[in-house]
């Protein structure tokens, strides 16, 4: 048995895999933001196997690091170098805006230090640190209470042994470091520090919260997703905190690819919108993985799933702001007290009410029936929204329906600039992929959202609201490792294989340890690659040609590549990942085309064109093959799927939901 766990602002999601019999189980518990752990170990104790394997997606990093809760961190550097992180680089955010600030940095100035130490570019050491100096180094990291220290200094990524020498100093006298060296052995010292310190910010607060799941666990198999897609083992993750940043939204992705794959498509754009934000990823066939990631505006050069997330939500409170706009997140009602209509408490309207007043969710279907929602409430708070927006109700609708039409207007509009941007600011048309919706509210603004971009299919996947928990399952064990070369871009291919190999054999090594049987492991090279005189790199494979492959990459990305110009190697990565049995997503007998054994009843909707008459759907009921016709409302289980008058839906094998936007 193999369970996955994703914790997200409202709820946290489990998935539970029999790899026997291939048959899976999910369910939710509310999250518990005071502890996340506690929703964790509640959901657990209601799986009866309490020997089953866990991947858990953590989010503990992501929100320490975002509500600036991290541990009181020390940098340590090169002396002449203390301001490094408060310095930065030169880009703005917003050239245009003088009045733009960049994001205070993880540490101030005055718990940052120096070390007399230095090495050339060439990588000659012209002076070491010095035993003397250290000694005074820890006594100031405790007179500043540093709970932990973000080690980097300069020229570290070509002699790490200054480092070396330094941690072990750290260390021995009690300090938790995190060295730059271990972290990221790249060059650029401003992104190597800023990775480091972030590393060094969170990995206390992480290495808690694991400790005790830990501790709780017994000694079972616990691993944690990576924000690249992969999965480690939970005590090297509470050292290397940094790369568990984005782990929960990596699992939605690889779980989008791999049920987009099972239903035929390969080229997809993932939408998770949950209960708090909404994660909008591209995969080309795989994961598309990026190395100039930022995180609450701090870079963060690790591999990650190149991922764009705004603060849009179920969740999501819609207010009007001083100049009478209405504005609808980043803020959330998360789970406690929630949206008004959960009678929690909570008294601001969010997307959740405003899809209730709408008439787009039954009430007494919510989560199975195992919530039944207050429509009451959520029509006073809507209404309410409406007198301070001073709106007038719209033809045939009411003041309530009128401000939760605005509020869904608007949260479209913060989701559709999402997609955009990892697609055509990326340089790829929307219209070429399918649009796959998952995440427990995705399905009510899927088919819009696409009608909006222009795209004509959408996939709503059996189990939708827990994919991302379902992906920590699917995800292999990888394992990422870079080393900064330059070299001229001609280098013979051999001598370029001598210099892979101890990363190779590294990477094989050590994806074997974490439990991989060797024939399972299988490890990639690549080089970044840049034109000389150019500041930033395409990623590439290792290949025989591997320049043509650099000017084809530039070619797709930027539309042109110059053939004639001399490029350079910057650096070396490599990849080691070990292969995790998947489960075959069961495929059942086409049963027929008519819907009408899962058919509820008939319920009132407000579209955007007005008021209209929808269908509403068993989701559970619908047997593959069944095909609908908006408007109508599918609800399943875990999410609520809304199809608007000129949409078609078809269930699948899979029991996948393919809706044709715009099909009539």
């Amino acid at each position: 048995m193999r369970i996955g766990v994703d914790i997200g602002g409202t709820f946290t999601d489990f998935v539970l895999l029999d790899e026997r019999s291939e048959e899976i189980a999910t369910f939710k518990v509310l999250s518990t933001p005071d502890n996340p752990a506690r929703a964790v170990l509640e959901g657990l104790a209601r799986v009866s196997d309490a020997t089953a394997a866990i991947v858990h997606g953590s989010t503990v990093a992501t929100n320490a690091l975002l509500e600036r809760k991290g541990a009181r961190t020390a940098f340590v550097t090169t002396r002449g170098f203390r301001d490094l992180l408060t310095i930065a680089r030169q880009t703005r955010t917003d050239i245009y805006d003088f009045f733009c600030d960049r994001p205070e940095p993880l540490v101030p100035p005055g718990r940052c230090f120096e070390v007399t130490e230095r090495v050339t570019r060439e990588g000659v050491a012209l002076a070491s640190p010095d035993a003397s100096e250290l000694a005074e180094l820890t006594a100031a990291l405790s007179e500043a209470r540093a709970e932990s220290v973000a080690l980097c200094l300069l020229f570290s990524f070509l002699r790490p042994e200054h480092e070396a020498t330094v941690v072990r100093a750290l260390r021995d006298a009690g300090f938790l470091v995190s060295a730059s060296a271990e972290i990221l052995p790249e060059f650029r010292e401003y992104e190597r520090a800023s990775t480091t310190a972030v590393n060094a910010y969170v990995a206390p607060i992480l290495n808690r919260y694991l400790g005790h799941l830990e501790d709780a666990l017994e000694g079972r198999d616990f691993r944690i997703m990576q924000s690249n897609g992969g999965s480690i083992r939970s005590d090297e993750a509470r050292t290397q905190a940094v790369r568990t940043i984005l782990s929960g939204p990596a699992g939605g992705v690889v779980g989008a690819v791999h049920v987009g794959q099972a239903a035929g498509f390969d080229r997809v754009v993932g939408f998770d919108m949950g209960g708090t934000s909404t994660d909008v990823s591209l995969s080309l066939g795989e994961p598309q993985v990026t190395t100039e990631s930022e995180i609450g505006g701090l870079p963060i050069r690790i591999p990650v799933i190149d991922i764009h997330t705004v603060g849009s939500g179920g969740g999501s409170i819609a207010t009007v702001d001083a100049g009478g706009a209405l504005r609808v997140g980043p803020e959330s009602a998360g789970s406690d007290p929630g949206p008004v209509c959960y009678g929690r408490g909570g008294d601001r309207p969010t997307v959740t009410d405003a899809n209730i007043v709408l008439g787009r969710l039954a009430p007494e279907r919510f989560l199975g029936g195992e919530m039944a929602l207050d429509v009451a409430r959520a029509t006073e708070a809507l209404e309410e929204l409406g007198r301070q927006a001073d709106l007038t109700p719209a033809g045939s609708l009411t003041l309530a329906q009128t401000a939760a039409l605005g509020v869904v207007q608007v949260v479209n509009a913060h989701m559709e600039r999402a997609v955009r941007v990892i697609s055509v600011e990326r340089g790829h048309d929307p219209t070429d992929f399918v649009f796959l919706s998952f995440g427990g509210a995705g399905g009510l603004h899927a088919c819009d959202l696409a009608r909006g971009l222009g795209m004509d299919r959408v996939l709503a996947p059996y189990g939708a609201s827990t994919l991302s928990a379902f992906g920590m399952l699917v995800a292999d064990v990888v394992k990422d490792y870079v080393r900064t070369v330059m070299l001229p871009g001609d280098t013979a291919a051999d001598v370029l294989t001598e210099i892979f190999a101890p990363l190779v054999e590294r990477g094989a090594a050590e994806t074997v340890a974490e439990g991989v049987p060797e024939s399972r492991v299988t490890v990639h090279r690549e080089l970044d690659m840049r034109y000389r005189g150019q500041s930033y790199e395409l990623t590439v494979p290792f290949e025989d040609d591997y320049a043509a492959a650099f000017h084809r990459a530039h070619g797709e990305r930027y539309g042109h590549g110059d053939a004639d110009t001399a490029v350079e190697i910057v650096n070396l990565r490599v990849r080691a990942v070990g292969s995790t049995p998947t489960p075959t997503l069961r495929a059942d007998e086409i049963e027929g085309d008519d819907p009408s054994m899962a058919r509820q009843e008939r319920r009132q909707v407000v579209l955007a064109g007005g008021t209209v008459e929808a269908d509403f759907y068993d989701g559970e009921a619908l047997r593959p093959g069944a095909r609908i016709v908006g408007p109508a409302v599918i609800m399943q289980r875990d999410t609520t799927i809304l199809l608007g008058d000129e949409d078609r839906a078809a269930v699948d094998a899979r029991r996948n939901v393919l809706i044709e936007v715009n099909a009539t």
